[in-house]
């Protein structure tokens, strides 16, 4: 909740940031600000998700989760044409920055009835509200399944909370502890901000100089763009919890990878048109975005309990410094438009980057599917005995049955 408030609050300061060019720091100050909300929503959403959701189900509903982005995508690029094209320039995108905090407020008041994290209240050392919130969710669960069975002895363990760990500490965990897990979560996170900062961001100026797209009629066809985003985390998604996910995040880079130097070759040739360019980059992106969303599924249930957001925290932030160095190539590369082969040039890195991702997949990836989050990785607090099951709070013990 706090991290979604700090991306409405940023949003709103950019919709009223003043007319004139002066105010240009202040525009960029307030993009920050939601960027940082954005970017918390990141290790926030994903950690939620995999210690809420049950095993056999993860999968698929942090894709889909992951996937709704393009969702937002999809309606904001068509609150935007509208409004950019029926009212004044100056209006028109002020309205539209404040499309997002409204939204934004609406889901603020959705996220007060989710409970909270029961392992997360556990590592803290809130026995008695990590009981309450999993009675509450067995309860739910038992009005559709039935009585549930209780849980066997022999995947009980032992915990006791732990002192909060710094970003140093944790390096030396994520590095020393877990070495291919984190150069897995960091090829995936690479590579896809790569492609997709490249890409995303720099779209509109090759449907204007290369295709020679109005600005103003550049949105339609981002539309397909998004939908190729937002279908393929939904339709592949369930594969990932039954063909696997060292099977599926290799392949769907691979195949983005594969597809985008065809698609390069082509637009080097003069072959695509801006409608053509545009359904390459839907199906490329189909795979594309399946693969990235499990990227940051890959991080969040590799690592232990401990360490899970800041995990996908650290590997996020790396992320985005190269995507940054994407969004700058592309847009060099692009240049005037007058120069076809500086872009292809451009094309076939990213699509070296995403066949680079599926290789570092296909070697050091994880077979999660299906596994709770203890058996993927086990917590750094775990002592004592797998059967003894004791959370120990303090002065006092308790014992719980998840």
């Amino acid at each position: 909740m706090v991290t979604l408030g700090v991306y409405l609050i940023g949003s709103g300061l950019t919709a009223a940031t003043p007319a004139g060019g002066k105010w240009f720091v202040y525009l960029y100050a307030t993009r920050v600000i939601a960027g940082m909300g954005i970017g918390g929503e990141y290790a926030a959403i994903n950690s939620a998700i995999d210690e809420m959701i049950p095993a056999r189900y993860r999968g698929r509903v942090d894709l889909a989760v992951n996937g709704t982005y393009w969702a937002g995508a999809f309606i904001g690029t068509i609150v935007t044409l509208f409004l950019l094209n029926n009212l004044a320039p100056d209006t028109g995108w002020r309205i539209a920055f404040v499309v997002g905090p409204v939204l934004a407020l609406i889901i603020l008041y959705v996220r007060r009835s989710l409970p909270e994290s029961p392992r997360w209240q556990i590592m803290h050392g809130r026995e008695q509200a990590a009981e309450a919130s999993i009675g509450q969710i067995e309860s739910d669960v038992s009005k559709t399944t039935g009585d549930l069975p209780p849980v066997p002895e022999e995947q009980t363990i032992e915990i006791t909370p732990t002192e909060k760990i710094g970003y140093l500490p944790l390096l030396r965990v994520l590095f020393a502890r877990y070495p291919s897990r984190s150069i897995l979560g960091a090829a995936l996170m690479i590579t896809q901000s790569f492609l997709y900062n490249a890409i995303f961001f720099t779209y509109p100026l090759v449907l204007e100089f290369f295709f020679h797209v109005s600005p103003k009629s550049t949105g339609y066809y981002f539309l397909a763009f998004a939908a190729g985003n937002l279908a393929g985390p939904l339709v592949l998604g369930r594969l990932f919890d039954t063909v696997g996910r060292r099977k599926m995040i290799s392949s769907t880079y691979l195949i983005a990878g594969i597809l985008l130097v065809i698609t390069a070759q082509m637009f080097k040739s003069g072959l695509l048109s801006a409608t053509t360019q545009t359904l390459c980059w839907a199906v490329i992106f189909f795979f594309a975005s399946a693969g990235a969303s499990a990227g940051y599924l890959t991080v969040s249930e590799v690592f232990p309990l401990e360490v899970r957001a800041k995990a996908i925290a650290v590997f996020f932030a790396i992320a985005q410094c190269f995507g940054f160095l994407g969004t700058h190539l592309y847009g060099h590369l692009i240049g005037t438009g007058k120069d076809p082969g500086s872009l292809y040039v451009g094309y076939m890195i990213g699509a070296g980057a995403m066949i680079l991702g599926g290789l570092v997949a296909a070697f050091l990836g994880v077979a999660a599917e299906g596994k709770p989050l203890e058996d993927v990785a086990r917590p750094l607090s775990v002592i004592g005995k797998p059967a003894e099951a004791i959370f120990r709070t303090g002065g006092g013990t308790g014992r719980t049955a998840g």
